[in-house]
């Protein structure tokens, strides 16, 4: 709790709002009464508010740096406002004075603790029972059911775009674009989820391209690949579907992304089931940006991480849909070490989704950045003969991450930057349509700090330019990380 920074508390925070409520409590002087238990592990105050009397909130740091914050205002946002408060004036500079810890909270305390003791009890029976788990009950019929849905909805979706290819992309019309919405609706019953975003996406893209003539070799493009992962989404689904129907036994693919392109939503426990989970793991993130999906009407928090020991860089991914982004947290940008009790690691690729648990924070040191470095590709052939067999894979990840270690950074007679590998391997940086430009802010950093550096590439196969893109998303040096997002 002494590390406590204002920057933890704002990642806390469920919204920017509540953040700004929460400082603002802080200037109004509306704490009163604050106080820290005799260890040091509990604050506790009061903070008024719009009800006759002050609100009761508390901050227990028991179990760990990430605090667990109580108030008995009738918000319904966790922290709110209120705890916020209290977790700024702390880390501002605040006088707690120690004081006995209420019954009240007291009470809380313990019972919390004892359903933590009572859960990792009932962990320790489970790791140690030799005999299988009880398998989880399916309803049958249910199940076949949904499968039949779902292969009807691959059926439904090759029409859709058979229909489309025949006819051609330039032929699209309000019409055409009409009926593709209306596939979308019929893919709602369909429990795929994935096919969904995608018609949906090409039916953007296409809409697009009739209101936009200067744009529209980018948009018809974007349109092709839509259609090239619908395709492949058809001819690998079918068949895995149809598997799973003959044999209700078939374990799910754990080594691609498959089952979530068909609807399935891993549970943290499936995931600890088929080995997809790491103890004791440290991070450090390279790179954070918020952008909105309208193909799946989220708004999508993505950080990139590295995997101090292993070198593998991961995603994690935090959607808020338009329609209750306001109720759901969203993400931040966090320049500490974090160290996982558990890491949960999705299925899939490269930059495969991970979810972080029982974590806790440090600031990242020069150890941390050494592991960083010394996990980056030294080849800019190799990086790239690794990237383009990801972009073969229709379904994969579409904008894989790497670290690249160059030996400088050159620029072209027009002033675009090129890299060079330890080889005198070259590749020209360009910044990746849709994404926020960072190729030209290398201008702004000293030429020392492009030698002998690790580089935070983003690559991405542009159709309309014919060639393979990389932008630079942070520069790693030996004492720390500048981001370029």
């Amino acid at each position: 709790m002494n590390a406590l920074t204002e920057s933890i508390v704002d990642s806390l925070a469920p919204n920017s709002a509540a953040a700004k409520n929460g400082r603002d409590l802080v200037k109004k002087n509306k704490l009163t009464k604050l106080h820290k238990s005799e260890d040091e592990t509990l604050l506790f105050g009061e903070c008024a508010g719009s009800g006759a009397s002050a609100y009761s909130c508390s901050a227990d740091f028991k179990d760990g740096e990430t605090p667990l914050v109580r108030c008995n205002c009738p918000s319904r946002q966790f922290p709110c406002k209120h705890g916020l408060a209290l977790l700024y004036a702390y880390a501002g500079g605040a006088e707690f004075t120690v004081a006995e810890v209420p019954a009240e909270l007291e009470a809380k305390r313990e019972k919390a603790e004892k359903r933590s003791a009572r859960k990792a009890a009932q962990e320790e029976t489970a790791v140690g029972v030799e005999a299988p788990a009880k398998p989880k009950k399916v309803n049958k019929a249910a199940w076949v059911k949904k499968i039949q849905a779902q292969l009807e909805g691959l059926e439904l979706l090759e029409k859709l775009t058979q229909s489309l290819i025949r006819s051609g992309l330039g032929t699209a019309d309000k019409r055409v674009v009409t009926q593709l919405r209306e596939g979308v609706k019929s893919l709602g019953n369909s429990y795929l989820p994935g096919a969904q975003n995608e018609l949906r996406g090409l039916a953007l893209a296409l809409e697009r391209a009739s209101k936009q003539p200067d744009a529209q070799e980018q948009l018809y493009s974007s349109a092709v690949e839509q259609l090239l992962r619908i395709h492949a989404l058809i001819r690998k689904g079918r068949p895995y579907l149809e598997a799973k129907l003959q044999d209700p036994e078939l374990q799910p693919d754990v080594e691609t992304a498959i089952e979530e392109w068909l609807g399935h939503a891993w549970q943290l426990s499936e995931l600890q089931a088929h080995g997809l989970v790491r103890t004791e793991r440290e991070l450090l993130q390279l790179a954070f940006a918020s952008y909105d999906d309208p193909a799946r009407a989220e708004y999508v928090d993505v950080g990139y991480w590295v995997e101090l020991g292993s070198g593998e860089v991961h995603r994690t991914l935090n959607y808020r849909p338009y329609k209750a982004a306001k109720h759901i947290r969203a993400e931040d940008s966090n320049d500490r070490l974090v160290r996982a009790g558990e890491l949960y690691v999705y299925p899939g690729t490269w930059n495969r989704r991970v979810r972080m648990e029982q974590t806790a924070s440090s600031p990242a040191g020069s150890r941390e950045l050494q592991l960083a470095r010394q996990s980056a590709e030294t080849s800019v052939a190799e990086a790239v003969k690794k990237v383009r067999g990801e972009l073969k894979d229709p379904l994969g990840n579409k904008s894989p991450v790497l670290l690249l270690h160059v030996a400088s950074v050159l620029a072209t007679a027009d002033g675009q930057p090129v890299l060079v590998d330890g080889a005198g391997g070259k590749l020209q940086l360009a910044d990746i349509p849709g994404w926020q430009p960072t190729t030209q802010l290398l201008r702004l950093l000293p030429v020392s700090e492009l030698q002998d550096a690790v580089l935070v590439l983003m690559f991405r196969h542009v159709p309309e330019r014919q060639r393979l893109e990389a932008q630079p998303l942070a520069v790693i040096h030996a004492s720390r990380i500048t981001r370029l997002w």
